[in-house]
């Protein structure tokens, strides 16, 4: 971050200075009294459990200086504190956050999606960095604290940046977008996640689509016209739309996928006029429309072809998404940050591809799916009994639907365990040398563990 002073500071947010000079400077923003460093401005946030104004004398025996509070009460004392008064911190961080990337006239994407948003911003990351100077996302700080914290890690060396939107109800995009005002949106898919909040589909549609709220005639909106959702998305006129897809009309067309299991995936990319063959080392399928709708977004910026094909071809997704270890003749296919029905079952398709005596999946359960969720759990199960892994197994309570949905075809082996600690008394003897073993499932199942286990019994 760049230095602001507090006179900027006030101004951005609309508050007062309770105590300091305007001329004074911070370099860095922070919500966490722990990691607070006395160049910060520390930013107590109000939570459902936690009043962070409380941790203000914490951040100030760390050597911060400067505070922005709600409560002037609660400003540690001490002849060089800083600091200023505003009616409500998040707001004022978001204002602060807003104002400071306006200043720093960056090319912006952001992108949202059901499933995929991370990867694609990765992608998106890479491909920018072949010509730009950019800045990204950090972890997944895709909401209303993490997206302003992101903004505040980028500075004047910067060209570019790419933002992950992330949401569960109404509303979430829109106040997002007004922070970041991007040149550029990309919508990865539609899926159900979160559907138990936003009522329908159409109304998952409806909470993406507030990525062009901000949008005129120089934006551009990039969507994945393979997805029966965003397929209907129509024109308006007031902003370009780009289409990628496995259709021949799509402006970006995607055919000829070939999926290499651990070695990574190829296809063919047919776009302005142009073939163009592209390899991806990181496996799954999927991630033929993911890179190729970050393609398409950063074309908008004028990065090359060639620029793009050599930025995937560094790629390094983020946390645990279909990464693959191997230990003592076991390969783990680790894709445990998070699961929603596409995502399992191109999950279950790259463990088939992927090189092993024998394929194994291990699966949790999907979080948030609405009232037809034993439904969607049951259609994964019928979906891995097709591909006919040589054993699945499932963990927790909403999986079962997943072991039923198998077990009715009569095609496949199915384990069910009601926790992953009865899992654990069994998995020494389930699994062995030559085995090549698929783990995901929802975040909040933790999954990792699973993985984690395998990878030390088999030490």
């Amino acid at each position: 971050m760049r230095e602001i002073t507090l006179a900027e500071i006030e101004k951005a947010v609309g508050g007062k200075i309770l105590a300091g000079s305007g001329r004074e400077r911070i370099s860095g923003v922070c919500t966490d009294s722990r990691k607070a460093e006395p160049k910060d401005l520390f930013v107590p946030l109000i939570g459902e459990v936690h009043d962070a104004h409380q941790f203000m004398p914490q951040a100030a025996e760390r050597g911060c200086r400067t505070f922005l509070t709600a409560r002037e009460d609660a400003v540690p004392r001490g002849r060089d504190i800083k600091a200023i008064l505003v009616s409500d911190t998040t707001k004022a961080l978001q204002a602060l956050a807003a104002w400071y990337l306006e200043t720093l006239n960056l090319k912006k994407i952001a992108v949202t999606g059901s499933v995929g948003k991370t990867s694609t911003r990765d992608m998106v990351y890479y491909i920018l960095k072949e010509k730009f100077v950019t800045g990204t996302t950090a972890g997944n700080f895709n909401n209303d604290i993490g997206v302003p914290l992101t903004i505040f890690s980028f500075d004047d060396t910067m060209e570019a940046a790419v933002l992950e939107i992330g949401m569960d109800h109404f509303g979430e995009i829109h106040r997002l977008v007004d922070i970041i005002r991007p040149d550029i949106g990309i919508i990865t898919n539609v899926g159900i996640s979160h559907i138990e909040n936003l009522g329908s589909r159409q109304g998952i549609l409806q909470a993406k689509m507030e990525i062009v709220d901000y949008f005129g005639k120089k934006n551009t909106l990039v969507i994945n016209s393979s997805n029966d959702m965003l397929k209907t998305v129509e024109n308006s006129g007031s902003y370009e739309i780009l289409t990628v897809g496995e259709s021949p009309e799509a402006d970006y067309f995607v055919h000829h996928v070939i999926d290499r299991g651990e070695a990574g995936i190829s296809y063919k990319l047919t776009a302005e006029g142009n073939d163009h063959e592209v390899f991806l080392q990181i496996p799954g399928a999927h991630n033929a429309l993911n890179s190729a709708l970050a393609i398409a977004a950063c074309r908008k910026l004028g990065v090359s072809f060639e620029e793009a094909l050599r930025g995937l071809s560094v790629l390094q997704l983020t946390g645990k998404r279909l990464t693959i270890k191997e230990t003592d003749g076991i390969k783990v296919i680790d894709d445990t940050y998070n699961a929603a029905p596409d995502s399992m079952k191109s999950a279950l398709n790259t463990l088939m591809h992927t090189g092993g005596v024998r394929k194994i999946a291990i699966l949790s359960g999907m979080n948030e799916l609405g009232d037809d969720s034993r439904e969607y759990h049951r259609e994964v199960g019928r979906f891995a009994a097709e591909l006919k892994p040589d054993l699945l197994i499932t963990v927790g309570e909403k999986a079962a639907d997943i072991a039923e949905g198998a077990e009715k075809t009569g095609k496949i082996r199915v384990l069910h365990f009601d926790d992953k600690d009865s899992l654990y008394r069994l998995l020494g003897k389930l699994l062995a040398k030559g085995d090549t073993v698929l783990v995901k499932g929802s975040r909040a199942m933790e999954m990792e563990q699973v993985v984690s286990r395998i990878l030390k019994e088999q030490e």
